[in-house]
């Protein structure tokens, strides 16, 4: 059994992930992991993808993209160490999945989780860290309305390297939802 939508934009809607997208998952990931590579490096297997879900249940959330035709996961975006109080903020992890790369479907998609983030879970402030060779990524958040604020050398460890990371943000004050 799938999740509850959360939101939906023309294309695609965001939910939740749950178990019964194990195997859609893996699979996604298994096509993808070249592509990936070397922006993330995620596992494909039962045992990871339990933990992520029992991560989601923390200090973290999680959305699947998915196709409003038939709702196959497209990508993955998560919210990571989020924090209430006076600071409101998440730092933003996201992926595309291969066979969808280069068609919108996470620009969509990220949009849905933004007006999600700063309409229902409140945030003010949400924070996406990229390596600067990820040029499709930078254009996105570009796209998005982020600003760069700075670079963090040997930022996160990736693959099995600290590697560099340009700091993008973007506040709910300067975020202009659409569609």
């Amino acid at each position: 059994m799938k999740s509850k939508i959360l939101a939906r934009s023309k294309r695609v809607h965001i939910r939740v992930p749950c178990q019964g997208d194990v195997s859609e998952y893996i699979e996604e990931v298994n096509k993808s992991r070249k592509f990936l590579y070397p922006w993330i490096d995620i596992k494909a297997d039962k045992s990871y993808f339990r933990k992520y879900l029992k991560r989601l249940k923390s200090n973290n959330e999680g959305y699947f993209i998915c196709s409003n035709d038939d709702d196959t996961i497209k990508g993955v975006v998560n919210l990571n160490e989020i924090v209430s109080g006076i600071f409101r903020s998440a730092y933003l992890g996201y992926y595309i999945f291969e066979p969808y790369a280069g068609q919108g479907y996470m620009s969509e998609g990220m949009r849905l989780v933004i007006n999600h983030s700063f309409k229902n879970l409140k945030l003010h402030r949400l924070e996406a860290n990229i390596q600067p060779e990820n040029i499709d990524s930078i254009k996105l958040v570009k796209r998005l309305g982020f600003a760069k604020e700075g670079y963090s050398p040997r930022y996160l460890k990736i693959a099995g390297r600290w590697r560099d990371h340009e700091r993008w943000a973007i506040l709910k004050e300067n975020w202009k939802p659409r569609g």
